[in-house]
């Protein structure tokens, strides 16, 4: 199936010379499945043993072409196949049967199938290895199959690879065998086929001759059969010409007749019936010697193979674990590797910023020294601006206590300008009064005048007398001593008033001069404190006592009013 050979055969070789010459080359010896099949017309035929090939209607063709092929079937095929070659030539015709859909299989089926026949070619599933489409020139499943469902390769490939990937450490032999046993299920499996009629009425039928028996089908069948004749059930076979007769063991059932148009296709339908039922008594006797030798070899064989895997596999798992030890240490090399060169990148950046470090150090260090002089400082400050404070609290306390005089003052003046108002309207009132009796003393003194002019015309030699003699004299005399006395007393009020006034406007001008000169020591303050609140908020003093305006100029309202009334 898989090769093709080239023999060099004599004229009077027999058919069985030249199969065992193809057997001795490939080394089978399980030769009772196999036969050399060839093509006559629009049939095949089988290469008789026991005739001389060149005598028989083989081809006349230069070189003769013939297939080595599986001629008979086994009913297990794990119980009867001893040889791997056996089982690998009934793995090739069967695989090839089904792919031509010689053998009808399910798409189920045909998947699992596949997955074996990959497995047997390719070994165990490696993803490493096994890309996707490694199948795409592979033939695994029949084309009625591809055809049945709408499926892409690809998709098929990966069902195939799914099934594929869980045959796992199971040798080509054993997939092949696995192969085989599923195929044996097959309805179709083993059997040949042949167009055969029932009576003269030439009902067409089909004979299926296999392992288990005679089977007869309906054209338009070949799964199902309609009657079917075991072996064992079979006491006689024969044909005439172009008729069969199969004569079953129970004389009671009825003998079962059929025709066939081909003389070439009888001999060949009995040629199959004869070595099917050979074998089939042959399974139920004891194992000949060569068999049992076969068997006991490969018996051997597949322990020694077995032993062989086993080393292999241990083999194989130590040479994975080796790899597995070797890729391991060379990531580990390669991570140490890369470990080295980041903690060499790591000791450069630590030195760096070691070093970055340091001079930030240095730098805070200076900082800290600076930061140290500046508290130093800003304490000096702070106890300077304590020490001011207290003299401001000291000097606010003065300014206060001078403001509290100056108030004091200032209700003095008040109070000595209502008693001066008081006393210039008594000394108005005075005043008044002398005005009043300085007319009436001119008045009078008139009236005294007028009265007394004749006389003093009279008595104008003699001088006035002086004395207590004369009371009218007395009386102008007293009136005028009275009028000198009032001119008199009035310049002395005047002059004592003038006095007391220009006394009076230089303490108010020196009061004045005082408050202007408290008032702008307190806006000065005011300002040193403002200005000491804004450079330096080490401590919150508080505000110097608002003075009312009032209060502070009383003292003027006070002279302005006494000048006024003056």
């Amino acid at each position: 199936m898989d090769a093709e050979m080239e023999f060099s055969c004599e004229v009077k070789w027999k058919g069985k010379d030249l199969f065992d010459l193809v057997c001795r080359t490939i080394g089978l010896r399980e030769t009772w499945f196999f036969g050399l099949r060839y093509t006559v017309k629009d049939t095949y035929a089988w290469l008789k043993p026991d005739k001389r090939v060149l005598d028989q209607e083989v081809p006349k063709d230069s070189p003769i072409t013939f297939h080595f092929l599986a001629k008979f079937f086994p009913e297990k095929v794990e119980d009867e196949l001893v040889q791997e070659i056996t089982q690998h030539l009934f793995f090739l015709q069967v695989k090839k049967q089904i792919l031509d859909e010689e053998i009808f299989c399910s798409p189920e089926a045909s998947v699992l199938l596949a997955s074996y026949a990959v497995q047997a070619k390719y070994g165990d599933y490696d993803p490493n290895f096994h890309k996707p489409g490694f199948l795409a020139q592979d033939e695994l499943l029949p084309k009625r199959v591809l055809m049945q469902y709408q499926m892409t390769p690809d998709m098929w490939e990966e069902k195939i690879t799914a099934w594929y990937a869980e045959h796992r450490n199971i040798t080509r032999d054993e997939a092949e065998m696995e192969y085989l046993k599923i195929a044996q299920d097959l309805e179709m499996y083993g059997v040949s086929y042949f167009s055969i009629t029932q009576n003269k009425r030439d009902t067409e039928l089909l004979l299926g001759v296999d392992a288990q028996g005679l089977h007869i089908y309906s054209p338009n069948n070949k799964l199902s059969p309609n009657k079917s004749f075991p072996w064992s059930g079979i006491r006689n076979i024969s044909y005439s010409e172009k008729e069969f007769t199969i004569k079953p063991l129970d004389k009671k059932k009825e003998v079962f007749k059929f025709y066939s148009s081909q003389l070439r296709v009888n001999k060949l339908i009995l040629q199959l019936c004869i070595g099917n039922h050979d074998l089939f008594m042959r399974r139920r006797k004891v194992d000949s010697i060569e068999v049992q030798q076969m068997k006991a070899q490969a018996k051997e064989e597949k322990a020694r193979k077995k032993v062989e895997r086993q080393i292999l596999a241990r083999e194989k798992q130590m040479r994975e674990d080796a790899e597995r030890a070797k890729e391991e240490m060379e990531r580990r090399l390669f991570q140490l590797q890369d470990e080295a060169r980041m903690a060499n990148e790591a000791l450069l950046r630590s030195e760096e910023t070691a070093d970055l470090l340091a001079e930030k150090a240095q730098i805070a260090e200076e900082e800290a020294k600076l930061l140290a002089h500046k508290a130093a400082e800003a304490e000096q400050e702070r106890q300077r601006l304590e020490v001011t404070a207290l003299k401001t609290k000291e000097e606010k306390r003065l300014m206060e206590q001078k403001m509290r005089e100056a108030e004091q003052l200032a209700v003095k003046l008040v109070e000595q300008s209502e008693r001066r108002l008081k006393e210039a309207d008594h000394l108005k009132q005075d005043l008044t009064e002398a005005k009043d009796a300085e007319r009436r003393a001119k008045q009078k003194l008139l009236e005294i005048t007028k009265t007394t002019y004749p006389l003093i015309a009279a008595y104008s030699s003699p001088p006035p007398p002086t004395g207590p003699e004369s009371p009218e004299m007395t009386v102008d005399m007293g009136s005028s001593v009275r009028m000198d006395f009032k001119d008199s007393d009035m310049k002395r009020l005047s002059m004592e008033i003038e006095r007391e006034r220009l006394e009076y406007m230089e303490k108010s001008k020196h009061l004045q001069d005082q408050l202007k000169e408290l008032k702008s020591e307190i806006e000065s303050l005011k300002l040193e404190e403002q200005q000491q609140a804004g450079h330096y908020s080490l401590r919150s003093y508080p505000e110097p006592p608002y003075i009312p305006h009032s209060n502070r100029n009383s003292a003027y309202m006070a002279q302005m009013a006494f000048y006024e009334e003056v």
